[in-house]
This record gives structure tokens, sequence and C-alpha cells, in this order.
């Protein structure tokens, strides 16, 4: 999650920089009235995936584990694979290369269906492979899932920005995610889905998870 935010702030950076662009053009897409003119560094498939080893060697550093470099950097890339899904033929597959979209957005009905699949996939995945140690895990998790949910809600059914540096700046926001991610993961435990158990190394696991059938 915090990998894919990451992506989400690197645009608004560079849109800040002006080193990429965006126009408000309601209608572009019957989803979104952002049109994306040009953004090869931060959404363009070659320097995704520099970004990925970017990410991965963040974590490399963290802990030195192949298993969450190679997740970290696979969350990267699929933020490019997603939005290839969504969005008109717009984004690059390096800077100055040809463009790729699908065009989902053309549908606001099949968006929503998309987007409310992964969202909720994403939150079963995670309920599955963790546990909260306290009361703080439980409500650290769900405030943040109201929060995102309310924040999707305005973005797509509220009015269009003003202009591109009100979106840079709301898309900054986002930047709280990573800390408030961080408090999430320190009151949760990693659960085996092997043994419905805590896994090893996780401190304060407890013996609740070890008496779980």
């Amino acid at each position: 999650m915090r990998m894919q935010t990451w992506m989400s702030i690197l645009w608004p950076a560079f849109l800040l920089a002006g080193i990429e662009r965006v126009t408000i053009a309601p209608g572009d897409t019957a989803f979104t009235p952002l049109r994306f003119d040009h953004y090869p560094w931060s959404h363009s498939l070659v320097l995704v995936m520099v970004w990925a080893c970017v990410a991965g060697a963040i974590v490399w550093w963290r802990g030195r584990a192949v298993r969450p470099v190679l997740l970290a950097g696979l969350l990267v890339v699929s933020h490019w694979v997603l939005d290839l899904l969504v969005h008109r033929p717009d984004l690059p597959l390096y800077p100055g290369g040809p463009n790729f979209g699908l065009g989902l957005w053309n549908s606001v009905p099949a968006t929503l269906v998309l987007e409310a699949v992964v969202f909720v996939g994403g939150l079963m995945i995670y309920l599955k492979g963790t546990r909260a140690r306290d009361r703080q895990g439980a409500i650290a998790f769900w405030s943040f899932v109201v929060l995102v949910s309310l924040l999707y809600l305005a973005s797509t059914f509220g009015p269009a920005p003003g202009d591109a540096r009100a979106i840079a700046w709301g898309a900054l926001g986002q930047w709280i995610i990573v800390p408030w991610g961080w408090w999430i993961d320190l009151h949760r435990t990693v659960i085996d889905p092997a043994t419905f158990q805590a896994e090893p190394g996780e401190a304060g696991s407890g013996k609740r998870e070890a008496d779980k059938p």
C-alpha cells in the first residue's frame, strides 16, 4: 500500500516542478476530468521499473531479505499495470515512446466495479494475513479504511478541481498514508496462512495466536 502511494506522490511533485503536465478537461473521459498530457518520468513503464528498483533497494537496506524486496518492486510496477486498464492511451512505454491504455475510464460503472474489487480484495488479503495485537491495531486499520473510502468518494463524485496545482497539492496530502501505514503495521501481527500463527520474529504476537486451532 505504501509503495503504491509512493508512486502517487511522485507525479504531483513532478507536476509542481513543471516537469510533467495535466489539464482539467471535463469530458475527456467519463470518469475523470483530468487529461494527463505529459508524465513520462512518473508513469512510463521503463521509469516505473526504475522506481521499483529504488523501492526494492530501500527495502533491502532496511531488512536485507529477498521476498520483501521483490514484493515492494512488484507493488510499484503494479501501479502502471492497473493504470493501463483504466487510462486512455496516454501511458508511455518510455519517455518519448508509444502510449498505451485500455480506456476503462470511459465507463463509470465498469471503473467503479474494478476499483471496488481491487480495494476490497486488498483489504481481505491484509485482514487474512494479519491480526490486531491490541486495540490500536483495529482502530488504526479501520479508521484508515474509512478515511480512504471518503477521499475516494469525494474525488470521484465531487466537483472538478480548480487547476493543476490544486490537484498536486491535494495529492501530496497522501503522504499521511506513509506514517499511518507504519502505525497500522506496528500494532498488527503477521500470520502464517498455513498455521494461522504468528510468523517467527513477530514480537508481541503473544499466546493468543498460538492457541488458535
